[in-house]
């Protein structure tokens, strides 16, 4: 248990909110791999992987009562969103787990708009492998002049003749090095997803990494325009779209024309291994208008109005071990010292300043309203995602400047990577690496704002 459940987290289920909706977790058999193949049993929400889309207006509420049918118990997490740390879904922290046949009603407001994402928190490393994760978008009340909003939910699959989901979830090898890569991509669950569009036209491209631990490395072919937000955040100015690396559970807003030529397609790619794979089509036919101007800026949204300084704040060192070529000689784990050889056997390879999984006091308690710098030394041979909820971070650029405000970040080998975050939000936060191996296998510990 991290640190336990906060007193009064835990409520007895009174009557449901007005218009809440039920949110089902269940086994189904879904079409993820082409029509020849046969339908892969996979556990989903509302029947489909990715989940249903859960779209909801700035400023007001998403209620959703969980049902579990599954024969595990699961908790739902609503990843970056800066919600109430009761509705937060990580069990033993913020709620108990709901047992199958249970019921869990998640209600909160969303103050802030943008693309958002929902996955299990219970044994996620199987979970979201399994297929628990659908995407959560927050409209604002003026959304930027586009043609059409597509959110394309990026997912990997790691499956097994003839069309299963593999079962190896306690895979060591995967454990001690870069995490639970798949060998089968889809976009929005399908493997040759393809969106026709007009020339010219402005699309909103909002990309979701929901994969277990594949960076997606993306690039685009016959669009061109700007990466308007990151994890939700506005920037506040636009960058044209080059190079993009989204790190597991990472999202990247696109405002993008359409500049190829009709009869051609567009594409959205993942590079990998020095080749572009389709993500997204898009055949291009004829119809669009004249192509638009620039891009302005998204408006702030209220996350990013309080700015941490990081200049009057308390430094709290994270520092990463473990894992292959590097190792871990030692480090604590519930409450005693072991070996790396001992730990290696219990299935943890990593630690977070010498503690491996899941410690009992949090890394930090804070005041709310008070700023942290954490600058995080990665030691290891791996880049690491590393996910706050609750909150959004900014990086401490060496030129003393600050970076665009996310929920999700990745720390290179070898590398030290700075943050200051504006705790604001009470409760007990997660902070752990979203490479949902590296959290089973050790890395992962809390803050809390009091």
């Amino acid at each position: 248990m991290l640190g336990g459940i906060a007193a009064g987290v835990v409520l007895p289920r009174g009557p449901l909110r007005a218009g809440t909706q039920e949110l089902r977790a269940a086994v189904g058999q879904v079409q993820l791999a082409p029509a020849e193949y046969p339908a892969t049993e996979m556990w989903v929400y509302g029947g489909s992987a990715p989940g249903p889309l859960i779209r909801a207006a700035q400023g007001g509420r998403v209620s959703r009562e969980l049902v579990n049918d599954l024969p595990r118990p699961t908790t739902v997490h609503w990843h970056g969103i800066r919600l109430e740390n009761a509705m937060d879904g990580v069990p033993g922290l913020t709620q108990e787990a709901v047992a199958p046949g249970g019921r869990f009603a998640y209600d909160f407001a969303v103050p802030d708009a943008g693309t958002y994402w929902y996955h299990s928190h219970f044994k996620a490393i199987e979970q979201v492998s399994r297929g628990l994760a659908g995407p959560l978008i927050v409209d604002e009340p003026e959304p930027p002049e586009v043609d059409r909003d597509l959110v394309l939910t990026l997912s990997d699959w790691r499956l097994i003749d003839p069309a299963a989901i593999s079962g190896d979830f306690d895979n060591m090898h995967d454990a001690a090095h870069a995490g639970r890569i798949g060998n089968f991509v889809t976009t929005n669950g399908e493997a040759a997803y393809s969106q026709p569009v007009r020339r010219h036209e402005r699309l909103r491209l909002r990309l979701i990494n929901t994969a277990p631990g594949r960076i997606f490395e993306l690039s685009v072919q016959g669009l061109s325009g700007w990466i308007a937000a990151v994890d939700g955040m506005p920037l506040e100015q636009p960058l044209p779209i080059g190079q993009m690396f989204v790190a597991p559970g990472g999202r990247v807003d696109l405002i993008a024309d359409v500049t190829g030529e009709v009869g051609q397609e567009a594409f959205v790619l993942e590079i990998f291994q020095g080749e572009g794979f389709a993500l997204a089509a898009f055949p291009i036919e004829d119809g669009g208008g004249a192509r638009r101007g620039a891009l302005a800026a998204l408006p702030p949204n209220p996350a990013q109005l309080a700015l941490p300084q990081p200049g009057e704040a308390r430094s709290v060192p994270l520092r990463i071990d473990g894992g292959a070529m590097r190792g871990l000689r030692e480090a604590v784990f519930r409450g005693e010292t072991l070996d790396g050889q001992a730990l290696a056997q219990q299935g943890i390879f990593w630690a977070l300043n010498g503690q491996a999984g899941a410690p009992p006091d949090p890394m930090a308690e804070v005041a709310r309203g008070e700023t942290l710098r954490i600058p995080i030394v990665n030691q290891t041979a791996f880049p690491h995602a590393m996910h706050l909820h609750g909150h959004h971070v900014r990086e401490v650029l060496p030129t003393g400047g600050m970076g665009p405000a996310r929920d999700t970040f990745l720390v290179d080998p070898g590398s030290v990577r700075e943050i200051a975050v504006l705790l604001d939000n009470p409760g007990d936060w997660l902070f752990h690496c979203h490479m949902l191996s590296h959290h089973a296998a050790g890395m992962g510990t809390w803050i809390r704002v009091v």
